[in-house]
């Protein structure tokens, strides 16, 4: 990466709330305010604000532990963790525990003025030095955190304290993406004397600033968090500053869609996740609800480049021309869910490109690739042959943890429809401890994966699309496709200060992934959350659409 790129010093000063935070759930709010700006549901109901009460939240998956490097880990950050800076609705960064920052001139240095007074609630200052033993430990060799790492792993230099309340981190080279990046709940502060307790103690109970405190974990059951009532650091675009309004958070792991949503129907549960498809209309009819379309890769098919029959074009090609996954994610998700062609990046990523992986459904073309790749003769069950070996392919999916039902449902439609031209799509369903144990981690565990990765930023591509070397391994490199070129028209984009240009490099990015057919689009990863509407403003934040319970209270 090179570092020839000198620009003039920035100072960048916000001390009050900008803009208004992805809003959802909310009596406040004059007009949606959710990601994809499609607010839905009943109006919240009118009564007098209640103090305390307890949210009883239904969620879905269940983490191995409380904190991470999945998605789900950073849904509970968004509780008990401060992080630097946060990402408020129109995109822009503004402060949480860093009141200010400065960005140097060659861009390699981010220099962040911390807020003074802030402790972790079991009392440890959170100071610079707090926020240095952070970022050392996430990006530890012995013991990272993967998705840190595979975020600025490749940046980072150095951390460095200048003073009680201001730390500076240094880039190997210029990194426009940081700012962003770090709102994400995966990079939250944690309690340092909390992290030398050891990760036994640290995965059932971190400890953080954050306006919640994990009282108790339950596996397999619920997550209890209870009101920090020393809460005075919320980040600027928060709906109120000061302590949270209820005092308990319950977070039950509902992993059944149906019975997840039979707990808010019933009464069990005062609000909800990912509402199934086939319940969104009633839902809509009968509480808040909102849906928030996550920015970063959508779920897709990526395509493993490694080995046959994959490492040729023409049968990737042959592949996105005889699947209509737009049809696919239709029928099953009834409309309620986008479908995404550009398999890179998702419709409400920033610089999302519109025209790529666009394929349009087209046999005959996807015959006519297969006949020129010598896919010709055919078996009895239909599948075609070429010097005596079948078309198939294993299509490797966790199942539950991160493709549910209904995306299941779309894979197998997928599957049907490219047995029509001749492909054998075999569908692979892993468990969650397989996926995230490392099994498929090898080039000849699988022919195509589907998945997603949630990402603020069009940054991600160099997390999905660095070269998997053996001296440079890479393991989100699900393709492993490996094109020095292609790296380098990211590492440029991420590099760029110039928005337009940025914008130019990330779209050539994405049309050579198009182009080169290594990723089939399927739908958008969404969070959806419905609520009664006696409990009033539960947002999500844009990051990585985060459910905030800080500012929520009842009425009656």
């Amino acid at each position: 990466m090179s570092r020839h790129v000198h620009w003039p010093p920035t100072r960048v000063v916000t001390t009050v709330a900008v803009g208004l935070a992805v809003c959802l759930l909310s009596s406040a709010c004059s007009g949606p305010e959710s990601g994809d700006g499609r607010s839905r549901g009943v109006a919240p109901a009118d009564g007098d604000y209640v103090s305390g009460g307890v949210i009883e939240y239904g969620h879905e998956q269940e983490p191995p532990c409380i904190h991470g490097g999945w998605v789900q880990n950073a849904y509970l950050a968004r509780q008990y963790l401060d992080n630097l800076v946060s990402l408020a609705d129109d995109g822009s960064v503004v402060p949480w525990l860093a009141t200010s920052w400065d960005v140097s001139g060659d861009r390699r240095d981010y220099t962040f003025h911390l807020k003074p007074g802030v402790e972790f609630t079991d009392g440890t200052p959170l100071d610079a030095a707090a926020v240095k033993t952070n970022f050392d430990r996430y990006l530890d060799s012995e013991e990272p955190n993967g998705t840190v790492v595979a975020y600025i792993g490749e940046y980072y230099e150095s951390g460095e304290v200048l003073d009680d309340h201001t730390y500076r981190m240094h880039l190997k080279s210029p990194y426009e993406p940081l700012l962003t990046v770090l709102t994400q709940g995966y990079f939250g502060i944690q309690s340092p004397t909390a992290l030398a307790r050891g990760a036994e103690a640290n995965c059932a109970q971190p400890v953080g600033s954050g306006p919640f405190i994990i009282e108790r974990w339950d596996r397999n059951r619920s997550i209890t968090f209870v009101r920090n009532p020393h809460y005075d650091s919320a980040p600027a675009n928060a709906r109120h500053q000061g302590p949270a309004y209820v005092d308990k958070v319950i977070w039950k792991f509902l992993k059944d869609p149906v019975l997840r949503y039979g707990s808010l129907t019933s009464g069990s549960s005062d609000v909800v996740y990912n509402v199934p498809a086939i319940n969104w209309a009633d839902a809509t009819r009968k509480f808040q609800t909102d849906q928030y379309v996550t920015a970063g890769r959508p779920n897709a098919l990526t395509l493993n480049v490694s080995h046959a029959p994959f490492d040729d074009e023409r049968v990737r090609r042959a592949l996105a021309f005889a699947t209509d996954p737009r049809r696919a994610v239709e029928t099953a998700y009834l409309g309620v869910v986008p479908y995404n062609a550009n398999g890179a990046l998702s419709q409400s990523t920033p610089d999302h490109d519109p025209e790529s992986g666009d394929y349009p459904h087209d046999t005959a073309r996807a015959s006519a690739f297969l006949d020129q790749a010598g896919w010709t003769g055919r078996d009895a069950d239909g599948v075609r042959t070429k010097r005596g070996q079948r078309l198939t392919a294993r299509v490797v999916y966790p199942a539950g943890s991160v493709i549910g039902a209904e995306g299941a449902s779309v894979l197998q439609t997928v599957a049907a429809q490219a047995k029509d031209v001749g492909f054998d799509l075999t569908l692979d369903p892993a468990t969650q401890s397989a996926y995230f144990g490392g099994q498929y981690n090898e080039p000849d565990t699988y022919e195509a994966y589907a998945g997603y990765w949630t990402s603020p930023t069009p940054g991600l591509l160099y997390i999905n699309w660095r070269q998997r070397l053996p001296d440079s391994p890479n393991p989100n490199n699900t393709a492993f496709y490996n094109d020095p070129h292609l790296q380098g028209v990211i590492e440029a984009a991420n590099e760029s200060v110039d928005a337009t240009r940025r914008r130019e490099l990330y779209r050539q990015a994405q049309r050579i992934i198009s182009d080169r057919a290594l990723t089939i689009g399927l739908y958008t990863q969404t969070t959806s959350i419905a609520a009664s509407p006696e409990l009033h403003d539960v947002w999500i934040e844009k990051s990585q659409g985060e459910p905030v319970f800080a500012d929520a209270r009842f009425v009656r």
